[in-house]
């Protein structure tokens, strides 16, 4: 399984067992959520170019931009795997609204950002037909689909989305995938949220730079 699918199936394992539990435990105190939330503050361990700003994740090689909310965790480093050619995949950045391992009693929201090179997939002409792998996999995780890969405009810059939702009871978790193609490489964002809002308030913290020619 390429990388990048590993990374979102890494994910989804990470957030299911926590909310299931969430769902039996008291909600955490306001003075254990001030901990979760003052624990990181974000600060991608590995960028693919310098960032500069407090927080703010850039990525100059493929041109885009990421501001995470505030005191949100950073688990890049440790969803790396070991030994992972960075030539051909990237994890990012990976970030979550609490740690991944803690309890409460809503989504733990989260963006996830790879990149994967064209070269994976043979056959692979647009961002488009990136997106049945995906289908393919988040399905299988018990989300259904909300909505068809359909093109979604990051300021000037067109992405192909697809929108995702799983029902855990008390609670729905909200997915969408956003990819474009840049220098021959596949670049996925993916964003968590409880609620459709949520999951548009995370995507307008994304900023990427208009076409070039590769």
């Amino acid at each position: 399984m390429p990388s990048r699918l590993r990374s979102i199936t890494l994910l989804l394992i990470l957030l299911t067992p926590s909310l299931a539990s969430a769902q039996q435990s008291p909600a955490p105190s306001s003075s254990s959520k001030t901990k979760q939330k003052s624990e990181q503050h974000v600060r991608p361990s590995r960028p693919a170019a310098p960032e500069t700003g407090e927080g703010t994740y850039h990525n100059a090689h493929f041109g885009f931009t990421y501001q995470p909310p505030y005191g949100w965790v950073e688990r890049t480093r440790q969803m790396q795997e070991d030994g992972n050619d960075s030539s051909k995949s990237q994890l990012l950045l990976a970030v979550f609204e609490r740690p991944p391992e803690a309890t409460g009693d809503t989504v733990n929201s989260a963006v996830i950002i790879t990149a994967e090179t064209v070269a994976s997939y043979p056959g692979l002409k647009t961002a488009a037909d990136y997106m049945g792998p995906v289908t393919e996999l988040t399905t299988g995780k018990g989300f259904k689909v909300a909505h068809e890969p359909y093109e979604y405009l990051v300021g000037t810059r067109p992405l192909v989305r697809s929108d995702f939702v799983k029902d855990l009871g008390q609670l729905t978790m909200h997915q969408s995938s956003l990819v474009l193609l840049e220098k021959h490489f596949i670049v996925s964002f993916t964003f968590i949220g409880g609620s459709e809002d949520e999951v548009e308030e995370l995507i307008e913290k994304l900023s990427v730079r208009g076409a070039k020619s590769q």
